[in-house]
């Protein structure tokens, strides 16, 4: 599919229907879209889902592609979702979202993460953890995979790239991903990287603090700081980066190395923490200043402020007690496209946007494309 000026509702019609015609009373377009307009008016749940067709009425139905005088229940629902490919489905929505992106721009960051669906996993649920990539610039879902257990994030990790197209992408990942494999298939694809080192790279971590303890290489480190202000908390980055180890290091593609110090004060309490991290990137001095490394880092937290937190916060994803086949991860790419279709119109408040769409459901209906 050409991912140009792609609607959702385009992208969701291209997953195949996995049911036999004979019998079928709702085509799977109408379900798919059901969902994803019931999440964006605040539904948390099938039942929830099943709910708002029944309350709202057939005028909003008639719009979702449903002739029938009734909408799905919830165990229809959930007969589809468990049964759904989640592969076509995750693929769907990432080709709404290359969509949506569109060219890169300069130092287009992805933050990569995992989070577990912790309800579903102590219903004994497999395939209960996600891992996913957001955009530092858009807050969107890029793209959404599952992996076994957290253990299993790193040796899935190029199932995630695969997703993406990374040429002129910069990723950005925890300690867990810095991993020489990782490293090369990113650069390989024509991407960048900007990795924390932390003790699971004991070598490549020593490496890094000899530069910026050795006196005698203090003329290769250029500095940048910032200082931001988050409700009650007060967060001061200085960042130091060299790029003295560039064609020293066996590290792929390595360009820069660089060390944090952040500084977090409560304005309330008083109490202050520190921590000194370390990090590699693939970007060369004349791309990235330290001031840019500086904020492409902070900005990795994107995928935590933005998509897991408003999931589990208001969506209430970890008490989710869907557990059957598919339907966790299924549920998860739904509550993706209502955050994503939010922040795309520079939502900040997911919560009130959620009871506005409720109250005007027409909202809901054109930011999925209809």
């Amino acid at each position: 599919m050409d991912t140009r000026n792609v609607s959702l509702k385009e992208a969701l019609a291209e997953i195949s229907d996995f049911r036999h015609a004979q019998g079928r009373r709702y085509e799977l377009l109408s379900i798919l879209l059901l969902a994803c307009v019931a999440m964006l008016c605040g539904a948390r749940s099938e039942s929830a889902v099943a709910e708002w067709g029944s309350n709202y009425g057939t005028k909003w139905l008639r719009r979702l592609g449903i002739k029938r005088q009734t909408s799905p229940s919830q165990p229809t629902l959930h007969r589809v979702f468990k049964q759904l490919d989640a592969v076509a489905v995750e693929r769907a929505i990432t080709t709404w979202a290359a969509s949506v992106l569109g060219e890169p721009v300069p130092l287009e960051g992805a933050a990569i993460d995992g989070k577990a669906l912790r309800g579903a996993i102590k219903q004994g649920a497999h395939n209960a953890y996600l891992l996913s990539a957001v955009s530092h610039r858009l807050s969107t879902v890029l793209a959404q995979v599952a992996v076994a257990d957290r253990t299993n994030e790193i040796g899935q990790i190029d199932d995630l790239l695969e997703e993406l197209t990374l040429t002129g992408l910069v990723v950005t990942a925890d300690a867990m991903h810095t991993q020489v494999a990782t490293a090369e298939t990113i650069i390989e694809a024509g991407g960048d990287y900007l990795m924390v080192v932390k003790e699971n790279q004991p070598t490549l971590k020593r490496e890094i603090e000899l530069v910026f303890n050795t006196t005698t290489l203090a003329s290769t480190v250029v500095q940048a700081s910032s200082t931001t202000t988050h409700g009650s908390r007060i967060e001061t980055r200085a960042i130091a980066v060299s790029d003295v180890m560039c064609g020293l290091s066996d590290w792929p593609g390595l360009h820069q190395v660089m060390k944090l110090e952040r500084m977090v004060i409560n304005k309330t309490t008083g109490e202050v923490r520190d921590e000194t991290v370390y990090g590699v990137t693939s970007l060369s001095p004349q791309r990235a200043t330290p001031t840019q490394l500086n904020e492409l880092w902070r900005k990795h937290w994107t995928i935590e402020n933005k998509l897991h937190w408003v999931r589990d916060v208001t969506f209430d994803e970890d008490r989710s007690q869907v557990r059957s086949g598919n339907a966790p991860q299924v549920m998860a790419a739904f509550r993706n496209v209502a955050i994503s279709a939010l922040r795309l119109r520079k939502v900040t408040n997911i919560a009130a946007a959620l009871r506005r769409y409720a109250a005007q459901p027409a909202l809901a209906f054109t930011a999925i494309g209809i």
